[in-house]
């Protein structure tokens, strides 16, 4: 019989329809708070060599509010050309008004998008069968998956256990990104369909996956995406003792970058200048974060990277 730390992982889909460690990456700026294509590409390039095997764009930590549709089609363009086929490229389209995500669907499949990120609608908190609704025409819209994205707190609805469950019928709904934190409703969809769940909360990485998620969508990617990577590969492994201790080695960075009292593109994007990687300032009416604060985040950073088994977590 297997001792506990070489226990099989469970089934689950293979392989993930978007792959298993994708980062939602910020949107790097210029100085002037222009778009940085260039930097953009840069970071998507380190992603990837570093364990991403795809990336989110234009999502929560992406600044999606604050971004043009051009800038979105430039910023999957840009990524697209630095990755090429080496990363899935999950585009972020959601938005309040059906016909406007519609429209940036087709864009983001024109630039070059694998996939496509769908929020439930926002501030107008419509009920569940317009919810359902909402998502059946952006699937409808276009040749390209949709992953669902599930976040009340900021959304101020819940795309609910039901709902899922009777879109995952949808040829084009293949995945949910998960900010629930509703272990119990995200099981229940788990047993009862083929979607591939990502967790969308990074203190939520080996939990999810212990029970079959495909992977994560991970904000924390940004400045340690091999640490991240490195708790699924020793889970893939068997070596469930070593996943668990390395997802906790991570947790305090987790906290400092996710539950501070700033959104984790604050903290994000001071850590990457940090590490002398492309980010630029975040857009209004985000600030960026405090020289007690960005001290802090290097000082947790720095004992991550020394508290990592083999030293080879750095950013």
């Amino acid at each position: 019989m297997p001792s506990p730390s070489e226990s099989s992982p469970p089934d689950r889909p293979s392989p993930p329809p978007f792959g298993r460690t994708l980062c939602a990456m910020v949107t790097p700026f210029t100085e002037t708070g222009a778009l940085d294509p260039d930097g953009a590409a840069r970071l998507a390039a380190h992603l990837v060599e570093r364990g991403c095997d795809g990336l989110v764009l234009s999502g929560t930590t992406g600044e999606s509010p604050t971004t043009t549709d051009a800038e979105k089609a430039a910023l999957v363009r840009a990524v697209r050309e630095a990755v090429g086929d080496r990363a899935t490229i999950v585009a972020g389209v959601g938005t309040f008004d059906t016909r406007h995500t519609m429209e940036l669907a087709l864009a983001a499949e024109k630039a070059g998008a694998d996939g496509l990120l769908v929020v439930a609608p926002y501030y107008s908190r419509p009920p569940q069968d317009a919810l359902e609704a909402h998502f059946r025409q952006v699937a409808d819209a276009c040749g390209l998956p949709l992953m669902l994205y599930d976040i009340p707190a900021r959304t101020g609805v819940r795309i609910a256990p039901g709902t899922i469950l009777r879109l995952a019928g949808h040829p084009r709904i293949v995945a949910v990104k998960d900010c629930s934190y509703d272990l119990l409703g995200t099981q229940k969809v788990l047993s009862r369909t083929e979607l591939a769940y990502y967790a969308g909360c990074d203190e939520h990485n080996l939990a999810l996956y212990a029970i079959g998620a495909a992977g994560y969508v991970s904000t924390v990617a940004n400045v340690a995406p091999a640490g991240m990577r490195a708790v699924l590969d020793a889970f893939d492994a068997g070596d469930t003792a070593r996943a668990a201790r390395l997802q906790q080695r991570a947790t305090p960075l987790i906290e400092r970058m996710m539950a501070v009292g700033l959104p984790g593109t604050v903290t994000a994007k001071s850590l990457l200048t940090a590490l002398g990687l492309p980010a630029g300032p975040v857009r209004p009416p985000l600030r960026p974060a405090g020289r007690e604060t960005a001290d802090g985040l290097r000082a947790v950073y720095e004992e991550f990277l020394a508290s990592s088994e083999e030293g080879q977590f750095q950013a």
